[in-house]
């Protein structure tokens, strides 16, 4: 049987940073993956973060967005379906930050899937960073998508590299059980439970255990559905910003509450060397990289996002004759 795994974690936790490390150990290991982006947006700016992967051993497809939460699921059985036909070793899914953990468990025990395919590991990723307090709809996603978890990841260490560790796993985890409390869930996380190391120095036993992680069955109340949840996403396509422009038009966004409480600012622009800049901001930081390949868009997610005071900032300083937001 195919083995598949599920990374989950809210919006901005730096699900593709580790699936771009733990597909690339498989790889190594000379396993034949797939990995599967399952978001309901439609436009994927991960996806094309993750094409470096792509190879005789590795394929990546995506599942196209829209539609209610039935018809997504639909979509991801026909797309699971075609990759076992394929007969992978394993299957990878990245799920958007906003994501109903029963649709992976209830598509994987319908026929042909429950003959083809095996659970492996639900690895859940969370910013060591992370605010204290989130909106009430971010703490239901920490809590519903750690509550299956097999094991709790630690990204961006280097944010809190003067806190203690013994200090930051009691904040990390109080704040997962105290969200899990919220939605009623009895499950409640321990020191084991969850994986600090800087993911520069994982080794061969680190992703070992991270593979035979395995997952843990959960209950609690749904408490928003993941449509109206991601009604909060905003896409700002054809986007061209000057490089001297980029961290001071972002910031304004992420800082004006006449904008909306926004979450993550993610996406690619275009260069002036004529490459490509990666664009990730969650909180007060932004981070802005260069990768070799990339499409003019801009993905604001939050909420009570304001699509048009946001429109004003871009169009300010946008040299794309063919913006459009949506």
């Amino acid at each position: 049987m195919t083995k598949i795994d599920l990374i989950t974690g809210i919006l901005g936790s730096g699900k593709t940073t580790f699936l771009l490390k733990y597909a690339r150990e498989l790889i190594d290991r000379g396993e034949r993956i797939a990995i599967l982006e399952n978001d309901f947006g439609s436009v994927n700016v991960d996806m094309m973060l993750l094409q470096e992967l792509k190879g005789d051993n590795c394929a990546i497809e995506m599942i196209v967005g829209g539609g209610d939460s039935d018809c997504h699921k639909r979509r991801f059985k026909t797309q699971l379906i075609s990759l076992g036909m394929q007969h992978f070793d394993r299957v990878i899914v990245e799920p958007s930050g906003i994501f109903d953990m029963d649709e992976f468990f209830d598509t994987l025990y319908e026929s042909p899937l429950d003959r083809w395919f095996e659970i492996g590991s639900v690895l859940t990723i969370i910013d060591a960073h992370m605010e204290e307090v989130l909106s009430e709809q971010m703490e239901y996603l920490l809590a519903s998508e750690a509550a299956y978890s097999g094991k709790l990841i630690l990204s961006k260490l280097s944010t809190v590299s003067d806190e203690p560790p013994e200090q930051l796993s009691e904040r990390i985890l109080a704040h997962v059980n105290r969200a899990l409390s919220l939605i009623r869930c009895d499950r409640s996380f321990g020191v084991s439970d969850l994986f600090i190391k800087d993911w520069g120095s994982l080794e061969k036993e680190d992703y070992d255990m991270l593979i035979s992680a395995g997952y843990h069955s959960a209950s609690y109340v749904k408490q928003f559905p993941s449509e109206t949840i991601h009604s909060a996403v905003h896409y700002f396509m054809h986007i061209a910003i000057p490089e001297n422009k980029i961290e001071e038009v972002i910031g304004s966004v992420m800082n004006d509450t006449s904008c909306g409480r926004i979450f993550r600012i993610k996406g690619s622009l275009p260069a002036d060397n004529g490459k490509w800049l990666k664009i990730n901001a969650v909180g007060e930081k932004i981070e802005i990289s260069e990768v070799g390949s990339g499409q003019g868009v801009l993905i604001v997610i939050g909420d009570d996002i304001s699509r048009e005071k946001i429109d004003e900032r871009f169009r300010a300083v946008n040299t794309d004759p063919k913006y459009v937001s949506i």
